[in-house]
């Protein structure tokens, strides 16, 4: 079962010229900074207007192609944005990225042992007309938590906090146990298993989004299979999408009760792949809006149409511990922190990425959670798992000599885009030069074999990237819990797996000791462990045309929201 959020990296910075297959291990350049990083993004582009244009057109690019429309099954990012376009939950993420009630009408009435939330329902509809009712998100959830659907997010984001959601998972108990129900059309009552400090921001989430049960049973198999076989209750509707192809299209949703406050009357999305490709269609005014990297962010790092921010999106080598049933050499603690400090995470971002990415040695990244003192999780541990070639050599021999090995082949798992071959022939490059007696077998396959292959654990280590579901450092922090159907690499520590139960229970309501149990947690799990090794945090550098207006940059959920959206100035 999967039930990780992954994002298509090499896929999205395809295009990039790797010029460090041959670096020595010293940093190239001193890494640059970021702009208004830590807050969302709010790419307003550039000069202020508050006239709208009479044409209300928006042309996008996208990095990989619309997997699904079934909010059950979504776990990447572009059907994230979509589907946080053309629908809505309970709550959507505002311009601040704070979530305030959307299908809810006003924030819920809580019971006062924190676990019982009732919300009432403003009147709205879906994209045929029907009216949107309460049994809409009892259906909705129940089936995403329901075995036999499948869904890779459902029981992940579900588990230990709605309440019968594990049992149900485990298919222990019937769906209809879950604790949700509808008190009427309008009444919508949700009972969990604990109290969750982040538990409005997961309303916003597109897994916890409505389905009309008619509707999807009604379609069988066609459900979700093209934008003519989705209802829509957002912002947006979904045109011109025939399940595969490489183009869609947003248009206004007349029917959406906030429509008076959308201005955009369409949005012309085509995938394109080539980052080079994509910055020419920006200078010739066919799109809108261009992500940068590699060597294009070198040549337009001046150019005053660059918009930059700081992700909160973390990518790291995942070790495999068992293979086949089998323990690897990655159930050796010496060679995976020699492994981890073996390459050089600053030449990576400065001259390969030269979008703003950071070098990474955490799990939970900067700037993206805070403390009621504003106080950044991240400088509780600070780094960890830094880059050190001699202590890494070090470690090498002593775990060859445990294993009983005098040299050792490897396999890395890795995208077939050129773009990803050509990086991990970097991290090949760096591990064989500072590993003696190491060989790295570079395995490039599509995308989406590289998901199966993970499930089945079917790999020695991979390049891994995690982009957060909610805001609170858990939403990273425990993917490793033993036995979890996330924890696709067989690690297991008893002491992490206490701290994150103790965060997640005892002390939910202590929110200075839930923090520090959430921190030792992310210490053992790379620094005394490591048990992943981290690469780096991702910034973002993107054209953007002056006359785009309140596109907004979210740090969760769908990455992009449009609803504020509008075209002011373009001649």
């Amino acid at each position: 079962m999967k039930v990780i959020r992954l994002w298509g990296f090499w896929i999205l910075l395809a295009g990039l010229v790797v010029i460090l297959s041959s670096c020595t291990g010293e940093s190239a350049s001193e890494q640059g900074s970021t702009e208004n990083s830590g807050e969302p993004a709010d790419m307003k582009g550039g000069g202020e207007s508050s006239e709208a244009d009479s044409v209300q057109e928006l042309n996008l690019i996208e990095a990989s192609e619309l997997p699904t429309m079934d909010s059950a099954l979504a776990e990447d990012v572009t059907s994230f944005i979509v589907l946080d376009n053309v629908n809505e939950g309970l709550f959507r993420l505002n311009k601040e990225s704070i979530a305030e009630p959307a299908l809810a009408e006003s924030e819920p009435e809580i019971s006062e042992d924190g676990l019982t939330y009732t919300f009432k329902l403003r009147e709205s509809k879906w994209s045929d007309g029907s009216p949107l009712t309460a049994e809409d998100f009892v259906y909705s959830w129940q089936r995403a938590v329901e075995p036999a659907t499948g869904s890779p997010y459902g029981p992940y984001m579900m588990s230990g906090t709605i309440l019968n959601a594990d049992q149900i998972a485990a298919g222990e108990m019937d769906n209809s146990e879950l604790g949700i129900k509808a008190i009427d059309e309008m009444t919508l009552e949700v009972t969990l298993e604990r109290p969750i400090p982040y538990f409005m921001s997961l309303m916003a989430f597109p897994t916890f989004f409505p389905q009309k049960e008619e509707y999807v049973n009604g379609k069988g198999e066609d459900f979700a299979s093209n934008s003519e076989n989705v209802l829509y209750n957002g912002p947006f509707v979904l045109n011109n999408w025939d399940g595969t192809g490489m183009t869609w299209t947003l248009e206004k949703n007349l029917e959406y009760w906030d429509e008076e406050n959308v201005t955009l009357e369409t949005i012309n999305v085509d995938v394109v792949k080539e980052t080079t490709t994509a910055v020419n269609l920006y200078n010739s005014g066919e799109k809108d809006m261009a992500l940068l990297a590699g060597e294009m962010a070198i040549q337009n790092a001046d150019n005053p149409e660059v918009v930059k921010y700081l992700s909160p999106y973390i990518f790291y080598l995942k070790f495999n511990q068992e293979r086949n049933g089998e323990a690897t050499v990655f159930a050796n603690e010496n060679i995976r922190k020699a492994i981890a400090m073996a390459y050089n995470k600053q030449d990576l971002v400065d001259i390969v990425l030269a979008d703003g990415s950071l070098p990474a040695n955490y799990l939970v990244p900067k700037e993206f959670s805070y403390n009621d003192n504003k106080e950044d999780f991240r400088e509780i541990n600070g780094d960890m798992l830094e880059h050190d070639v001699e202590e890494a050599k070090k470690l090498w021999e002593i775990g060859k000599e445990e294993e009983g090995f005098t040299d050792i082949t490897l396999e890395l798992l890795g995208d077939d885009q050129e773009i990803a071959k050509n990086m991990d022939a970097y991290m090949k490059a760096q591990l064989e030069q500072n590993l003696e007696g190491l060989t790295v077998n570079l395995k490039a396959v599509p995308f989406s074999v590289r998901l199966e292959l993970d499930e089945a654990q079917d790999y020695d280590f991979e390049v891994f990237g995690w982009a957060p579901d909610y805001q609170d450092p858990m939403t990273f922090i425990d993917l490793y819990v033993s036995g979890s159907p996330q924890n696709l690499m067989s690690y297991s520590n008893e002491e992490f797996d206490s701290l994150i139960e103790k965060a997640n229970g005892e002390l939910a309501s202590d929110l200075p000791a839930r923090w520090e149990a959430m921190a030792e947690a992310e210490r053992i799990l790379i620094e005394e462990d490591a048990a992943i090794a981290p690469i780096f945090q991702q910034g973002t550098m993107m054209l953007q045309k002056p006359y785009v207006k309140d596109v907004i940059k979210h740090p969760f959920g769908g990455d992009y929201s449009y609803k504020w959206a509008y075209i002011s100035g373009k001649e």
